[in-house]
């Protein structure tokens, strides 16, 4: 280092540690402008620039963003429905105890406000308000007809809504919806199940601690 350099260096050493505490009526230096001054637009804010005067782009056409893409093979996965576009008969993924733990978590958060805790339509925007609920009527899973419906229609509302239902495509993933779905199975096998359903040993208990009533 030259004895410029070092003269250089220390001089701008004092000068900084001086102007420490110090305040100035003068304009602040801005070394680089178009940090502080870029010009962008808000959301939904109109850009002469495009032809259609949105600032807010629409992807290009035939592009797919990482992550999002949905091709045949998985159309079941992600909609719900076979290549005729019928609903799947039965969930397309394993059914574990981690999914249904999953599923139940999920349900939780986002169904039991209307469907309930057991899945019979009396959760609190139906029961609630003293009593009378909040003019809606919100339908069991508990007949015969939701338990006759494929598990890919159950998908496809949860994805898209229906009637007064909205859509929770957005809130709930494609994996938690098949997780909802698998749940509200076991809902409604929880509340229409027989003796029969249950493991021999778990009979053979229920004999033991109910002689009197019959288990099969």
């Amino acid at each position: 280092m030259t004895l410029r350099t070092l003269t250089f260096a220390l001089t701008t050493v004092a000068v900084l540690g001086g102007c420490r505490g110090m305040t100035s009526d003068a304009p602040p230096i801005h070394p680089n402008l178009n940090m502080d001054y870029v010009e962008r637009f808000e959301a939904q804010e109109a850009n002469p620039l495009f032809a259609d005067g949105s600032a807010m782009r629409q992807p290009v056409a035939g592009t797919v963003a990482r992550g999002q893409l949905r091709v045949d093979g998985n159309a079941p996965f992600y909609f719900g429905r076979n290549a005729d576009g019928s609903y799947v008969a039965e969930i397309p993924v394993e059914v574990t105890p981690a999914l249904l733990e999953r599923g139940q978590d999920r349900y939780d958060i986002y169904c039991t406000v209307c469907h309930g805790i057991a899945g019979d339509g009396r959760g609190i925007v139906a029961v609630g308000n003293g009593g009378v609920g909040y003019g809606f009527q919100v339908p069991s899973y508990h007949t015969d007809a939701l338990r006759a419906r494929e598990d890919g229609y159950i998908y496809d509302v949860i994805q898209n809504g229906v009637n007064t239902m909205a859509s929770y495509g957005h809130e709930v993933a494609p994996a938690d919806r098949w997780a909802i779905v698998s749940y509200i199975r076991a809902l409604q096998q929880s509340q229409n199940a027989t003796a029969d359903d249950l493991p021999e040993t778990e009979r053979q208990r229920l004999d033991v601690a109910n002689p009197n009533v019959r288990t099969n």
